[in-house]
């Protein structure tokens, strides 16, 4: 396994908010997550996908003539 592994505070900091926003996610199971006893860990990997499923792409919008 060479993916690591992200504190749940880390992951705040990668995607840029509170450590509440992870925590929901893995509450709400919208994350991969690892258990290491206690723990909850969150593969580097998971980030990345969750940020690319969830990126919204802008909308080309043709203008026409105007009268």
């Amino acid at each position: 396994m060479s993916a690591r592994l992200l504190t749940v505070d880390q992951a705040a900091e990668l995607l840029g908010t509170s450590v509440r926003f992870p925590r929901r996610l893995i509450e709400e199971r919208r994350i991969t997550f690892v258990k290491v006893g206690r723990h909850v860990r969150i593969p580097e990997p998971a980030i990345a996908a969750y940020i690319e499923n969830n990126t919204v792409q802008p909308v080309e919008r043709r203008y026409g003539k105007v009268a």
